[in-house]
């Protein structure tokens, strides 16, 4: 169940709504887990028992490790480690590591491994990662742990990021799960809906117009396209990437605190930035701080030689390029982003200063558009051929043709994805998402959702395209 579908947001989400909010307070909780649960279980049946499964025996491995201490607790906290990371290996990776192995093999004139595929459970990279934290934030005693292993399943398992983040460490959400009665009013009801329609309008009116058209050059092939089409095609993807990922966490974000839940925010004007380290501080931004805590600084961080630093951002994003898929692809795709960060320390951030801004900012787009092609393309050599076919200057025709509609809506998103780029546009998106707003603001936002929001629901009942990119992730 996506968000942007009929049966969510006129059945599931508003039943969901009016029940929560009908309920007495000790009763809210509880129907926002089962909620959630059925919500998971709706696309995941098989999987759920799984989930379920991990997460009460790792909510006892934390009790326990709290009231441990010394090898007992680093051992508690090794196993819930082990628990969570093991079966992210196991459903992401095992078919990636068979698959290899048995490619090695048959060069080396060997049989293959017989071997049942693994179905990927939707989410478990997210909510691996919230487990995660909640450990290691129990260990470093940055917040004690759950009493109830209902709440601890509904951090977990809250339908609203589930399936695709943001990413919430414990110590953010915590205080929350327990008491929200500070939050849970009127006006955050309010701008909570409004938020939503905002992620709504960037993923049905501008990330599925650009994707169709991106899937359907993709799908041709290096071979079959044209230099200025493949660049159409990548472009294309940089923003249905955009605003798909940034408007599910939009739509996560606002019903969080339709529901009395204040989440992280996840994008901050990405396209806009002046060097790829600037764009990880922008672009999935509840990935980077969780790579910089949980792994960059245990690692040594800043800490340590230069040499070793470097050798720390690489393992860093070969990590985060795997974790997002296994394939070789997203390797690649993370070292060359490593690779940029490095450079930005070496020297690239004196050029870029050097340059003045918006020299800068083609220059980092321009090196993320190509690092889309790899995240992008289904094999590596898919990826080399299109990269191949863009540098190529080919200009022979291959009767692909777009509509003004696509042309229309590709430059609403350039203009939407770089206008962030002047100070005063950045402040005014702040103010506009913050919790409290004039009763002006507020009738305007209340016009805004649901003109956008019937828009929306039209343009989905009329389009059978709708997918969610970091679904598969």
């Amino acid at each position: 169940m996506v968000f942007s579908s009929s049966l969510f947001l006129l059945y599931f989400f508003p039943v969901f709504l009016i029940v929560y909010y009908l309920l007495p307070r000790a009763a809210k909780n509880p129907f926002a887990l089962l909620a959630s649960i059925f919500f998971y279980a709706w696309g995941a049946p098989t999987f759920v028992f799984i989930v379920l499964g991990s997460i009460l025996l790792d909510f006892y491995l934390v009790r326990m490790m709290a009231v441990s201490d010394g090898s007992r607790k680093r051992g508690l906290l090794a196993a819930s480690l082990v628990l969570n990371v093991g079966l992210l290996l196991y459903f992401k990776y095992a078919n990636f590591f068979v698959d290899n192995a048995n490619a090695v093999l048959n060069y080396l004139g060997y049989g293959s491994v017989h071997w049942v595929r693994v179905a990927l459970p939707i989410g478990i990279s997210f909510f691996t990662f919230q487990k995660i934290t909640y450990a290691v934030d129990v260990f470093r005693k940055v917040h004690r742990p759950l009493n109830l292993v209902t709440d601890y399943a509904l951090y977990i398992l809250m339908f609203p990021q589930l399936i695709a983040g943001p990413i919430v460490r414990y110590n953010e959400i915590a205080d929350q799960l327990v008491d929200r009665r500070a939050q849970e009013n009127f006006d955050n009801r309010l701008t909570g809906f409004f938020r939503f329609v905002i992620g709504l309008s960037k993923k049905v009116l501008i990330a599925n117009v650009l994707g169709e058209e991106a899937d359907r050059i993709f799908a041709l092939g290096g071979d079959g396209i044209d230099s200025l089409t493949a660049w159409y095609g990548v472009i294309a993807y940089s923003f249905q990437i955009y605003f798909d990922f940034s408007g599910y966490s939009d739509m996560a974000s606002g019903i969080g605190r339709m529901i009395g839940f204040r989440f992280p925010e996840n994008f901050n004007n990405p396209y806009i930035s002046r060097s790829i380290s600037e764009f990880w501080r922008r672009w999935h931004i509840t990935l980077g701080r969780f790579m910089k805590d949980y792994l960059y600084i245990p690692l040594g961080g800043n800490r340590v030689s230069a040499a070793r630093m470097y050798f720390n951002l690489w393992v860093v994003f070969l990590i985060s390029g795997f974790w997002h898929g296994a394939s070789w692809n997203f390797v690649i795709w993370g070292a060359f982003h490593g690779l940029f960060l490095i450079a930005d320390r070496i020297f690239l951030l004196k050029v870029y200063n050097a340059i003045g801004k918006v020299p800068s900012i083609i220059i980092t787009y321009f090196i993320v558009l190509i690092s889309w092609v790899f995240f992008r393309a289904e094999t590596l050599p898919e990826a080399m051929s299109y990269l191949d076919r863009m540098f190529s200057f080919t200009v022979a025709g291959d009767g692909i043709t777009f509509s003004s509609k696509f042309y229309t809506i590709l430059i609403i998103a350039i203009f939407f994805s770089f206008w962030g780029g002047f100070r005063a546009i950045e402040r005014w998106q702040e103010r506009l998402f913050a919790e409290k707003q004039s009763n002006r603001t507020m009738i305007l936002m209340v016009v805004f959702s649901v003109v956008f929001f019937i828009i929306s629901l039209s343009a989905i009942t009329s389009s059978g395209f709708n997918p969610f990119i970091y679904f598969r992730f």
